[in-house]
Order: C-alpha cells, then structure tokens, then sequence
C-alpha cells in the first residue's frame, strides 16, 4: 500500500511535468481550477490548484475537504502511483471505476490528455 509521502511525490512529479511539457499539454493545463484527489485507502485528499500550465499541490487533510474543488479526483494510493508512472492508463483505470473523477466535460477531456 503506498504511503502519503509516495502519494505527494507522485503529484509533484505530475506537477514537474506539467510545468515542462509540450505546447498541447501545457494548453490543457491552462485555465485555472482548483483540484483535489482523494486517495481512497488512506482517506486523504491532496488539494490543489491547476493554472498556467502548472499544478500546485497546496494541502493534504484527512477524510474529504470541506470545500468542493471543481476536479476531484478519487483513486487508491497505489493506482496514483501507477497512473503517474504510466503503467496504468488512464481510461482504462476510469472505464473500471479505479479512477473516479467528477468535473466539467471540458475538464476531463482536457485530464485525460494531462495523465
């Protein structure tokens, strides 16, 4: 089972990424959203902000936050890591409840090509 620390490293290795990736990836990035991923074996959320290509994780509470971000993501500590790591895809992992997300359409068009 991953840990909290693992869980934050694989989030701010999405944020590397972000903040160096091509013009397409970028662009998805770009409007401004605040963001959480709730990992669901270790009931924490990380929260977040998406803006200017940049993803900036800004907290980690127990249990779900009180506010609502505009993209939540919900997933298992070790399907984070996987997700991350590119050895789980990411429809698959949405299209078999791994990966619960609930935002705008727009937004999980512009997710999918983020992950």
């Amino acid at each position: 089972m991953a840990t909290i620390e693992e869980c934050r490293a694989a989030l701010e290795e999405l944020a590397g990424r972000l903040a160096s990736a091509p013009g397409a990836v970028r662009e998805a990035a770009s409007a401004e959203r605040s963001v959480s991923c709730h990992v669901t074996d270790l009931d924490v959320t990380f929260t977040g902000r998406l803006a200017g290509g940049r993803l900036e994780v800004l907290d980690v509470v127990r249990g779900r936050p009180a506010g609502s971000a505009r993209i939540r993501l919900s997933t298992t500590g070790d399907d984070l890591l996987a997700l991350v790591a590119g050895t789980l895809p990411f429809p698959r992992a949405w299209a078999t409840g791994r990966l619960r997300i609930d935002a705008p359409l727009r937004d999980l068009l512009h997710l999918r090509t983020l992950l």
